[in-house]
């Protein structure tokens, strides 16, 4: 079985990390450095990313995930082809539809409900792609107005910037199907009262029904988009039962669950490398986005797949 590829997501705290970072990631072979954008909340994806793009030469480099409720077509895909130029081609685009009304509120607009950031989302996604691509994007709202947009320059180097969906919603899980590179599973659940945290959706039988939405929406497509998990956690233990339970107390969920999801890593190294098979046997996971400070355990975890592949 090939091991599956592995992202970061960080943020920079100063110049000399943040680079040291970019080149230990490309060192280490991993897929690409991604960012968070939170507009007021996390630096500007595109402008951290440009200066990873300088000291690295094949790692993939994107956001993880714009926001498109607050992200207009025609900037967005600006960024992103800058990117891609600056890169040399290694630039990739990832959305999703948003839920922290904090974001709506400080750029002066009310969050629309869900149906309004569905329809949202897909009007900022199709048309930023179609900016990438070269055409000419001419909206009409409600939710989003262009006339007559085209990116002119920069172009992407990129034939096709690789496009990844970061998001639970049933009928955008469908559309993504459809139309994704990448479908990104995060284990998401309601937002809770503060706008920004949420309960989690770790549950095996909703990943199941995410899964099944995501093929739906590929039946007929030659290739259907691969899947990733964001994982928010990751214990290397050899007590993984009490590792498993002290999470599920923090987090309200069954610690089986814990053990089972593949948003949380929690076992010695061998648990996990046997959990993340089984993560590609029932659901085909066969991506990862881990967070920067788990970066230490995550090399064990892939240094252990290595050598059981070798």
């Amino acid at each position: 079985m090939k091991p599956p590829a592995f992202s970061v997501q960080a943020q920079p705290r100063d110049a000399a990390s943040w680079t040291a970072l970019a080149r230990r990631l490309e060192a280490g072979g991993y897929d690409a450095l991604l960012t968070a954008d939170h507009p007021g909340a996390t630096a500007s994806p595109f402008v951290a990313l440009a200066a990873a793009a300088a000291v690295t030469e094949r790692i993939g480099l994107g956001s993880y995930v714009s926001q498109a409720g607050v992200r207009e077509p025609l900037l967005l895909a600006s960024d992103v082809a800058t990117l891609d130029l600056v890169s040399d081609g290694r630039a990739r685009l990832a959305l999703g539809a948003g839920h922290t009304p904090a974001e709506w509120d400080m750029v002066g607009e009310e969050r629309p409900d869900v149906a309004g950031r569905v329809r949202r989302f897909r009007a900022v996604a199709e048309a930023c792609r179609a900016l990438l691509a070269g055409e000419t994007v001419t909206l009409d709202g409600p939710e989003v107005r262009a006339s007559r947009a085209r990116l002119t320059a920069p172009r992407p180097v990129q034939h096709r910037v690789p496009f990844t969906f970061g998001g639970g919603n049933t009928a955008l899980l469908r559309w993504a199907g459809a139309h994704a590179d990448v479908v990104g599973l995060s284990g998401l659940g309601r937002t809770l009262p503060d706008g920004y945290m949420h309960e989690v959706r770790w549950n095996g039988a909703d990943i199941d029904r995410q899964v099944d939405l995501v093929e739906q929406g590929a039946a007929g497509r030659a290739d259907a988009p691969a899947r990733e998990a964001l994982v928010q956690m990751v214990e290397v233990t050899d007590d993984a039962e009490g590792a498993a339970h002290e999470i599920a107390r923090r987090l309200d969920c069954d610690a089986a669950e814990v053990l089972a999801s593949p948003y949380a890593w929690v076992g010695t190294v061998g648990e996990i490398a046997a959990a993340l098979a089984e993560h590609e046997r029932r659901w085909g996971i066969t991506r990862y986005v881990v967070r920067e400070a788990h970066l230490d355990m995550v090399d064990q975890v892939r240094a252990h797949l290595s050598e059981a592949g070798s």
